[in-house]
């Protein structure tokens, strides 16, 4: 009796062909990918944010985008709603990472209140408002992040971490000799 394939079969296939036809090995490409991800959303917050404070534009932008009256309003149109949710969500990730590492204006280790975020009249302010946009614009660029880290992956695996990972095993290798 034969086991039934995998109904994971086809995507491993399609991996290890992706694997022979670039040239890298399959946990090189996942790392590779992973790596370029985060890279990707590290260099365009930290250019954004610094852009948005240098011009003074994070608290005008984001502020246009908060609706203190009926967020989820119907008249409102998916994108708005989207990018509301984004701000929400920026503004609940600030709060966190500010806390704990005392940044954009936060003591490191204050307790979580309502009162936590930099507002002026309701609206948000300061770093708290260019984190919140930078944040935005990260979670905007998701699509050309994923596709830039898909075409990168194999050379950046075959360039980086196959010599690295190569090196390390070298090394391990002279310790057990």
């Amino acid at each position: 009796m034969s086991t039934p394939p995998s109904r994971f079969a086809p995507y491993k296939n399609a991996l290890t062909a992706l694997s022979k036809r670039t040239g890298a090995p399959l946990p090189s490409l996942i790392f590779s990918f992973a790596v370029l991800h985060e890279l990707t959303a590290i260099v365009p917050f930290v250019g954004v944010f610094f852009a948005a404070r240098g011009l003074g534009v994070g608290e005008h932008v984001v502020n246009h985008f908060v609706r203190p009256d009926h967020p989820e309003d119907d008249q409102s149109g998916y994108i708005s709603r989207q990018l509301s949710q984004w701000v929400d969500g920026g503004e609940q990730w600030t709060g966190r990472v500010g806390r704990r590492y005392g940044i954009f204006g936060f003591k490191k280790g204050q307790p979580a209140n309502q009162d936590d975020v930099q507002q002026v009249s309701g609206k948000l302010a300061g770093d708290v408002a260019n984190a919140v946009l930078a944040y935005g614009a990260v979670k905007v660029l998701m699509p050309v992040r994923i596709g830039l880290s898909l075409y990168l992956s194999p050379a950046f695996s075959r360039g980086i971490v196959e010599p690295i990972r190569l090196k390390v095993i070298q090394t391990f290798r002279r310790r057990q000799a």
